[in-house]
This record gives structure tokens, C-alpha cells and sequence, in this order.
């Protein structure tokens, strides 16, 4: 079979559950994420967007694309070249695949640990972790809330891992930790650009990633 980055592998209720038909949003208002589903949102630039980690061991795979030109996206690898390390910090700005600001991080949760280096999950990475029959997955509720918007993506990106918590060891090595966040846990992202972000409520429960002895579960987010 050819590749093609914009159909998904299954569906879920994201594909049927866009936050508006074009993803505008009503501002001021709490919308949730169901555990396992993603969402798209339309941000203007100057406005912001808070995402709250209600259970405080969910995970949140990030992504944003320029609106109208959705080739251009958050570069995960590029902002690892401007930042000049691996962990995202309160204050920094965030870029493009054409090293232009696009997010940046104005408020998080003291001492919070993100991940910027995990590409996000999809049905080949559960299939190489045993799983038969169709699995949820970060890479489809990143196509699915974009098309629930009427949006095409022509790539899907390595995500901004919200609260995921991957230790990197002085060897090079990385290990698969439970999120260091808590109940409430929240960041606040400020759009530099037209962009539309997607958040997926990452649907990981075969490693700790989303907590040892708990399942996936929502988040909840505001737009200002």
C-alpha cells in the first residue's frame, strides 16, 4: 500500500466531535478532550491556549500547523536546534519547519517536564508492541481532527509531548517514565501565528508514559 499521511489507519469519535465545524473556538470556554481523542483548535495570533492535565498523569501530544499552509508546522527538530537542548522551559518560543516563532510557552507548572524528542504513537508502533486489531493512536487523532475541521494534513510531525517524561541518561540513553505532573497541572501556550494546534489525549497503555496502574485519560483546555 502507498502511504498516504492524511488517511488513518481507524477511526474513533474524534473524526465526529470537532469543537466547531472549522474549529473556531467559543473563547473563555472549557472544552474536553476525551481520553484516547484528539481535537483541533483555531488560534489567532496574539491569542493563547491552556491546557489543563485534569487526571495529572495524562499526556498531551502537541501539534500546530500555520493556518491556510498546513506544510508548515511545528518542528520539533527545529526547535531543538534554537533552543539548543532537549527540554522545553517556560519563556521559550517555539518554531516552524521555516525556523519562524509560531508558540510560545508563557506560563507552565514549576519544575514541569515536556518532551520534545518521542515521535508520536501510531498503529505500527502498537503492532511492534503485540497488539493485533487496531489500536488508537496520537499520529490518527492528529488526521482525524484535522479532517472533523475540513482540514488535509500533508505530513504528520513529531508532536510537542506534553508532560511526558522521557529521562535522557548521560549515555544517551532514554527511559519510558510516568508523567511528573499532577491533578491540575496546566501550561499556557501563546500563538506567534495563525495556526491551527491539535492536541491528542495520547491513548498509550502499554508503557508507562501515561502513569503506572492508571489508563489514558481526558484533558480539558481554554482558549483567550
Amino acid at each position: 500500500m502507498t502511504y498516504d499521511p492524511a488517511e488513518p489507519d481507524g477511526t474513533n469519535a474524534t473524526l465526529s466531535s470537532p469543537i466547531s465545524p472549522n474549529g473556531q473556538p467559543e473563547l473563555e470556554r472549557t472544552y474536553v478532550i476525551p481520553a484516547r481523542e484528539g481535537r483541533a483548535v483555531r488560534l489567532r495570533a496574539g491569542q493563547s491556549l491552556r491546557m489543563i492535565n485534569d487526571t495529572g498523569h495524562q499526556v498531551c501530544d502537541f501539534f500546530a500547523l500555520v493556518d491556510g499552509a498546513p506544510a508548515e508546522f511545528l518542528s520539533m527538530e527545529h526547535c531543538r536546534t534554537a533552543l539548543g537542548r532537549v527540554y522545553v522551559r517556560q519563556g521559550d518560543t517555539l518554531v516552524t519547519n521555516r525556523r519562524r516563532n509560531i508558540i510560545e510557552v508563557i506560563e507552565d507548572t514549576p519544575d514541569a517536564i515536556h518532551d520534545s524528542l518521542i515521535a508520536c504513537c501510531d498503529l505500527p508502533r502498537y503492532e511492534q508492541l503485540g497488539v493485533t486489531g487496531y489500536h488508537d493512536n496520537c499520529a490518527d487523532n492528529f488526521r482525524m481532527a484535522l479532517r472533523a475541521i475540513d482540514v488535509t494534513p500533508v505530513h504528520v510531525p513529531s508532536p510537542f509531548n506534553v508532560w511526558m517524561n522521557i529521562p535522557v541518561q548521560d549515555d544517551g540513553c532514554f527511559t519510558w517514565d510516568p508523567p511528573a505532573s499532577a491533578p491540575g497541572d496546566a501550561i499556557t501556550l501563546k500563538a506567534h501565528l495563525d495556526c491551527i494546534a491539535v492536541m491528542s489525549a495520547c491513548p498509550q497503555d502499554l508503557t508507562p508514559v501515561n502513569g503506572i496502574g492508571t489508563s489514558p485519560s481526558e484533558l480539558s483546555f481554554v482558549v483567550t
